[in-house]
Order: structure tokens, then sequence, then C-alpha cells
């Protein structure tokens, strides 16, 4: 850290949701971080739910989890990938956390009898809660995301805050970022402001007056729109951005540095902005990623598959591992609930690689075998993620060790039951935050797989999981060639099977999705597409 006190800059939107905050504020991040600053992104997300870790993915998307075990919003996913910096429990803030506080002191009296309101009390707390990363004196400056749009009810607490807090620390030490939608009217041709104006008129009304504006738009913004919104909106022209539709999101600092977002920036907060940012790395990413040399087909087979968010870590993974091997990884969603022995090798056939993914419950789960076996049959490359890795291994106890029977206890109760709830989740009832989360560590076996692609036998990953693989049967498996090559050194757990026979046959209990990043792709992703090219290649499978 270089400063004595941090900056903090309040990033909000208009006109309507899922424009694109959190790329923004990773980016941002970024280009701060490469003019030499420490930085950090929170998220503070409006919903009641006190944490995403009981939301359905199809509600918002994947549940991403951090190192110290916390279920988060997936934005924490994009500011991890874009920064390498790892983020915690005090980087995502929800409504539900915040009442659950204040209910919570309520109870225990702290408020000496007073009514306790959403002003002072519940704005209090939410201050104090942006203030905290601050607390530690780690970063100099502090990006906070404000979900959803101006306007709605869920978020006016979180807007109030803002307010209250730009006058507290002052407004040469903060600085409010408004991301609003540009619409293209495609009858009559034009771009259209008048929804930004009436964005920033809301929040004119709510005592904040945003610092720059971030037009999203189909279409470039000519000069003289700019300058139009920059009159009606109260800002200087430099500070009115564009935000353009790009090939990929990592595209994005570098247009918003080419419109000097970031020198406009530090010269609101009155910090030195004479060193440009060292990009160049960034770049060569970028364009690996938009000139790839070939391209290869990989199945992600999962139950969530209309909604590719749900596997946001993932599909995000799979960028950085192809950008590694200057390939295109080309993901064909495949829902587990539509394939069966039927129609396996029409779905399957020209595929150079199948990853099944992760997952709770029932449904789907019968065709995840099927591509499990499909995959192990065919010598296809494998990678099987959390309850892809747990698929694996009862389609290998059904089919191999001949146990028909032989499923996990969440999906029946069997005799052969190799995967079953861990010991220590046996008395937990409540459903919140009370899984196996956060990270682990795992030790893995010489000469295996996973440690050439990892370099390394000692590792640390992330974990989300209730069940595990039963131990009572490890010896019948591998007698029949599964292998537990990664183990927990504390408990004993299986967290890694692999069929050394197979030419890439990989299951892992935990997430390598979460630790991948643009800067550090992670090895077993890396290793996977390699895999996949080489099948491609031995099999002269047709890439388009």
């Amino acid at each position: 850290m270089k400063l004595s006190k941090p900056k903090y800059i309040f990033v909000t939107g208009g006109v309507a949701s899922s424009l694109g905050k959190g790329i923004i504020s990773a980016s941002v991040a970024r280009l701060l971080q490469a003019r030499g600053y420490s930085v950090t992104i929170q998220k503070l997300d409006p919903y009641i739910n006190v944490d995403p870790g009981t939301l359905n993915p199809y509600e918002h998307g994947e549940c991403y989890v951090t190192e110290d075990g916390t279920e988060t919003d997936l934005d924490l996913g994009h500011y991890e990938r874009f920064t390498s910096i790892q983020t915690t429990k005090n980087n995502n803030v929800t409504t539900g956390k915040i009442y659950q506080c204040v209910i919570d002191k309520e109870r225990s009296g702290e408020f000496l009898g007073k009514t306790v309101q959403v002003i002072p009390h519940i704005t209090d707390e939410i201050k104090r809660r942006v203030q905290l990363l601050g607390a530690t004196k780690k970063y100099d400056v502090i990006i906070t995301e404000i979900g959803g749009t101006v306007g709605d009810i869920e978020s006016l607490p979180f807007i109030e805050s803002v307010r209250q807090l730009r006058y507290q620390l002052g407004y040469q030490n903060t600085v409010l970022v408004h991301l609003t939608l540009i619409p293209y009217m495609a009858a009559s041709g034009e771009l259209k402001t008048k929804p930004t104006q009436h964005s920033v008129k809301e929040l004119l009304s709510y005592g904040l007056q945003p610092d720059i504006l971030v037009l999203r738009s189909e279409h470039d913004l000519s000069q003289e729109i700019r300058r139009k919104v920059a009159l009606f909106c109260n800002v200087t022209p430099e500070a009115v951005v564009q935000s353009i539709d790009v090939p990929t999101i990592y595209e994005v600092p570098l247009r918003m540095h080419e419109q000097n977002l970031d020198g406009v920036l530090l010269e609101k907060l009155g910090l030195e902005s004479d060193q440009e940012p060292n990009m160049s790395e960034w770049k060569a990413f970028v364009e690996r990623i938009k000139n790839p040399k070939s391209t290869v087909n990989i199945a992600l087979v999962g139950k969530y598959t209309e909604l590719p968010d749900a596997y946001k870590s993932i599909s995000e993974s799979f960028i950085h591992a192809g950008a590694v091997n200057e390939v295109k990884v080309k993901l064909h969603y495949v829902n587990s609930e539509h394939l069966t022995t039927q129609n396996v090798d029409e779905t399957l056939g020209n595929m150079s690689a199948v990853m099944v993914a992760p997952g709770f419950g029932n449904r789907g789960i019968e065709g995840k075998l099927v591509a499990v076996r499909y995959a192990r049959e065919h010598d296809v490359p494998f990678f099987g993620i959390c309850l892809g890795m747990q698929c694996a291994v009862i389609e290998f106890a059904r089919n191999v060790l001949g146990w028909s029977d032989a499923n996990s206890s969440e999906m029946a109760q069997t005799k052969h039951a190799v995967i079953d709830l861990m010991e220590e989740q046996k008395k937990v009832t409540a459903k919140g935050g009370t899984m196996r989360l956060g990270g682990y560590p795992c030790q893995l076996s010489k000469g295996s797989r996973v440690a050439e692609a990892y370099g390394t036998q000692s590792i640390v990953e992330r974990h989300r999981h209730r069940y595990e693989f039963n131990s009572t049967f490890l010896n019948d498996f591998e007698a029949a060639g599964m292998k537990a090559v990664g183990l927990n050194p504390d408990t004993g757990l299986v967290e890694v099977v692999e069929i050394p026979e197979h030419r890439w046959f990989v299951g892992t209990q935990y997430h390598p999705e979460y630790h991948s990043t643009a800067a550090n792709p992670h090895p077993l992703f890396v290793r996977f597409v390699q895999e996949a090219l080489k099948y491609r290649d031995e099999n002269n499978k047709a890439c388009e």
C-alpha cells in the first residue's frame, strides 16, 4: 500500500441490469494495478438471501467460492480472474447479511432501547462493511460495485450509504462511476441518450452526482453524443466513456485505457498518473484469444446448460487454457437430462473431450453417467469436477466392478453407496453455508497425471460439497484400475481419482476452476485442453 488512507470508487448501474458493472469494475482494478496501486473490489448485493449458496443457478448464475469458504456472487470470480487477487468474506455483502447483523445486535441489546431504523442503523452497518477492507491497510483503492439498477427499491439503502460515505470520506477521496445504456433505435437509425439522462436524474434525486459515465452501446458513440450526455448529466466530456461490445471481456481494460478512463479516475482522486500501465502481457493474452490457430470441440455435460453463467468459472477457465495452447475451445453445452444411450454417439461422437460438470441432486444424473461411460469406453479425454468426479466413481462401480446398485447416498439408499455423506455432515440440518467450503490441502501421488500437470505434489484447492468418496470400497476400485491419486493429508478424504490406463481420465472432488485466472491459467485445464488437441489430431476430427 502506497497511500496513508485508501481511496474509494463506487460503481452503479442504470437503465437496465446486466450491463457489465462487474467487468467494468474488474477492468478498472486491472488498470490501476498496472499503474502500481494495490486494489481490491467488493460487491454489494441487494437481495435478502444471506449468500447465494442456496440459490438455484438459474436465479443468479454460478455461486463462486472464495479461499476462506464464502459462497458469493459470480462477479467475485471476474474480480479474481482479472486481478489474480484472492477475495474473502469481506468482498461480498448482501442485504440479508446486513439485516441479520443488525437484528442480532438488537436482540442482544446493543441499541439500548432505541427504535431500529433503516437510517441510521442499516446504513451504518453498510458503511462499516464497505470500510472493512480499507481498515486492513492493504489497499490503496477499494472499488465497490452496487448490484441491481438505480431506482430499485432493494438497492436504496446501499445508494443512501454511498451518499453518506462520499460526504464523510470527502469527495476528493471518492469517485462515483455510473454505467448506463445508450439504446439503438433500429427504425429511426438513432442512438438515444434520454434513458441515460433519466438514470442520472434518478441518482441526483438520491443526492448523488456521478463523476464518470460509462455508456454501454452496440454502436460507436460520436463526439457529439458524448458532449450531449456530458452537458445534460453535469460531467466533463473526458469523463464520458463508451463501452462497446467486444469479442472478449478481457479486451475491456484495453478499450477503457484507450479512452483514458484510468487516468481520469486517478485525476479525480488526486493520485499520480504519470506511470503508464504496462499491459503488454495482457495484450498478448487478448491477441491469443482473438487469433487462435485452431479450434477444439469439448462437451460440457450438465443440467443447467440453458444458462451458461451457471458454469461461468469453468467456461472462463477454458478461455484461459485455450489462450495458453493458442486454440479456441468451443464448448458444446449438453443437457444431461436429454442424454441417453440411444443418442450419446450422435451427441458426443464429434467431441475431442468430455467434461462432466458440478451440480446437486438426482435430476440429470443418469445422463451424466452415460457421458462418463462413453468417454471411458471410447478413450476420450475426460474431466469430472465435484459431482462429475462422483459420477465417474458411480459409473466405474456399476460397469467395471459390476455393482448395478452402486450410487451416491444423495440419490438413493443402497448397499453400494460408493459416494456417501461426509461424517461431519451427518448431523447438519441447516442448508446455508454448511457444506465443506473453501481451500483445503491435497497431497498428490508421485507420477500421477495430475501431479505431472501441477508440477508439484502439494496443492490447495477450493471445495463445495457434502458428499465424498466412500473409502470403504477404495481397495476394490484400485484393484480394478481406478486409482485415488489425491488425498487430504489430514482426513484421508479422496480428492482425485484417475484411470492410468486411459489416455486422460481425471476426476476432482474440488473445483479447480475457482483458481484459474488470466495471468495464471489452471494447470489441469491447460493439460485437459492439450489432451483434447492430441485426441483431435490423432483422430482427424473435423474442426470448424
